[in-house]
């Protein structure tokens, strides 16, 4: 073999083991992708419950994205701690030191912390890590049970143990709002939401009564007395406007079908009443897509009810060790959160009824809990 034919054969040989080489590194490269690929379906598997719970997230962009979804607790022990829903870790504690917060509001543009305390609500500026309300308005004699905004922010309302309700201008930028109607109930109000046409409020109260409020008409409408003299603890009306919900003090659950409650002749038709509880029931609440009921009890349950099937039920969620005062719904009605006297939140799973996330740092009850995992503008 000559020089030249050896020079020819060594670089044939160099180009080889380059080739060689080259090969061998693809395939440790694809090999490492597809552990890498194993890795991440194992990961999604693992996380797939909590990858569902942000999903409402990805449709549009949040100013901040930690507060892609703002979950807040608060109670007896003068806090307000907001959550990492997902994580569990507490990433923000408000100081309520003139009494404990009775409920939690948030504002449908995300901006907004309403906090209920004794007589008056402090507004927190959520993305504002200043501890001190830019509000406080309310100028009630009682604990506040109820509040809540308007869907367009042009006002907000009050609803106390005092036995009034009331509404105030949030439009006019003025420090406190201006209040433009103060409704006498006659006795403590125990709950108060708001209707899905935005113009009228459905309250209840301690002495059994459920009333619906005109606001345009500026009187109560409507007074439905299902058992008279038992204390209606708490009432939810649909997201689209078709029913209405209250339980009361002996565990009774009340539903009532609505229909044009703004014209001259309204339907508010009773549809069934059932047991739910042998004890007070705290709160119960619609989900967003009406198809579940969630009832919170003395007993230290949650029961979740079907109203596509006649109101069974469908789910018993266990693991609070005192009463469960409070719950809020996830977007997507796959979740709930509660709120017990055990100072824990939960989160649960509502597929199979299992506690995915717990929420520590309460040292007192927490009573009230508030949700809102919508992306702003989400229809």
């Amino acid at each position: 073999m000559g020089q030249g034919e050896g020079d020819d054969y060594e670089s044939e040989q160099l180009q080889q083991q380059d080739q060689e080489q080259q090969q061998q590194q693809q395939y440790y490269a694809q090999l490492q992708q597809h552990q890498q690929q194993q890795q991440q379906q194992q990961s999604q598997q693992q996380t797939s419950q909590q990858q569902t719970f942000q999903q409402q997230q990805q449709q549009q962009p949040l100013q901040n994205d930690s507060h892609s979804v703002i979950l807040v607790t608060a109670g007896y022990d003068n806090t307000i701690r907001f959550w990492e829903a997902l994580s569990g870790i507490c990433s923000r504690t408000i100081k309520h030191p003139d009494s404990q917060v009775n409920r939690l509001c948030i504002s449908p543009d995300k901006t907004i912390l309403a906090a209920a305390g004794n007589h008056s609500v402090r507004l927190y500026d959520i993305n504002n890590p200043n501890e001190n309300p830019f509000v406080v308005f309310g100028d009630h004699t009682g604990n506040i049970t109820a509040t809540g905004f308007h869907g367009e922010g042009r006002w907000m309302f009050t609803a106390s143990e005092d036995g009034h309700l009331k509404i105030w201008d949030t439009r006019s930028g003025r420090n406190p709002p201006v209040l433009t109607r103060n409704f006498g109930n006659g006795a403590p109000i125990n709950d108060a939401v708001m209707h899905a046409n935005q113009g009228e409020l459905v309250t209840c109260d301690q002495n059994g009564s459920v009333k619906i409020w005109d606001l345009a008409a500026h009187s109560c409408t409507h007074e439905l007395v299902p058992e008279e003299g038992v204390a209606m603890r708490s009432v939810s009306v649909a997201s689209d406007g078709s029913m209405m919900v209250a339980g009361n003090n002996k565990g009774r659950v009340y539903v009532w079908r609505m229909s044009n409650t703004s014209s001259d002749n309204p339907e508010i038709v009773p549809i069934t009443k059932f047991t739910a509880h042998n004890d007070y029931i705290l709160r119960c609440l619609l989900s967003p897509d009406t198809k579940l009921l969630a009832t919170c009890s003395a007993d230290k349950t949650v029961k979740i009810w079907s109203t596509e099937e006649d109101f069974k039920l469908v789910l018993t969620l266990t693991g609070h060790q005192r009463w469960v005062w409070d719950c809020a719904f996830s977007a997507d009605s796959a979740y709930l959160v509660t709120a017990s006297s055990d100072h824990v939140s939960r989160l649960w799973e509502l597929g199979q009824g299992e506690t995915i996330r717990q929420y520590n740092g309460h040292h007192k009850a927490a009573v009230c809990v508030a949700l809102n995992d919508l992306s702003i503008g989400y229809p």
